[in-house]
């Protein structure tokens, strides 16, 4: 309870509150998630066009498209239920309707264009997603909401430094590839100091912190190689492998916070 003050939580005093922040809270996951979805499935549709462990990027493109029909459902449930304000609620539909974009985009045979244009949309997808998960953040009011968020969004960078590093293979304007993958890496370095520098922790979170800490490591020593076939194998496996870490994190910090609150 002293790392919860600690970290600036402060606990409703009556149900309804603590009923709402609960569902923020899971609904900041749910959100965040479509952050990370609209890149992994332009990774995995840039490892179709480059033959790369091509059987994996299609169970991964349908994981991500069911994983997706999910959290709509989920978050559905927040705007007919009228707990969203009006302006959250567009924004929840505005990532749907980039996601039926992105959607139908990744359901054509992969070339080089059509790569190029699902890592664009991708991007307008994973913009609406970040834009209502940030609403999603202030509506909760609990500073400890951040860490839902910095978990979460841990899990899009991983997936677009992927997409990123199967673009540069594709010879898809190196320059530019090359100073995202930069950025994005020293923005999850320092996201992963922050969190394991953050009061709010439970031996599991440790636990996957630690995790994620040795995971990052294979992941950047795969983006460091050479995008030849054994380079890319090798990032599209560590980058899964760094993900997962990162979701199960995110929920736990999820968890926690609804614990507190309940």
């Amino acid at each position: 309870m002293v790392q919860w003050v600690a970290a600036g939580v402060v606990l409703p005093t009556w149900a309804a509150s603590v009923q709402a922040q609960m569902a923020l809270s899971a609904a900041i996951n749910v959100s965040g998630s479509f952050r990370a979805l609209s890149q992994r499935m332009a990774k995995a549709y840039c490892q179709q066009h480059l033959q790369v462990l091509s059987d994996a990027a299609l169970d991964v493109l349908a994981k991500a498209r069911k994983q997706a029909q999910a959290g709509a459902a989920e978050l559905a449930k927040g705007s007919t239920a009228g707990a969203w304000p009006a302006e959250l609620s567009r924004q929840l539909e505005e990532v749907q309707k980039q996601y039926g974009i992105l959607n139908a985009l990744t359901a054509v045979a992969p070339t080089k264009a059509s790569a190029v244009a699902v890592a664009e949309q991708a991007d307008r997808m994973m913009a609406a997603a970040q834009t209502a998960t940030e609403s999603l953040e202030k509506l909760a009011r609990a500073p400890s909401a951040r860490l839902v968020n910095l978990a979460g969004r841990q899990r899009m960078l991983s997936q677009r430094m992927a997409k990123t590093y199967f673009l540069l293979a594709a010879g898809v304007d190196a320059k530019a590839a090359q100073a995202q993958m930069a950025a994005d890496a020293s923005e999850f370095k320092l996201a992963l100091q922050t969190l394991t520098a953050a009061p709010v922790s439970t031996p599991a979170i440790r636990t996957e912190l630690e995790l994620a800490q040795a995971q990052w490591l294979f992941f950047e020593t795969a983006m460091r190689r050479n995008p030849d076939a054994q380079g890319m194998a090798s990032v599209a496996t560590t980058s899964e492998r760094l993900l997962a870490v990162m979701d199960r994190l995110t929920s736990l910090y999820d968890t926690a916070l609804r614990e507190v609150l309940g």
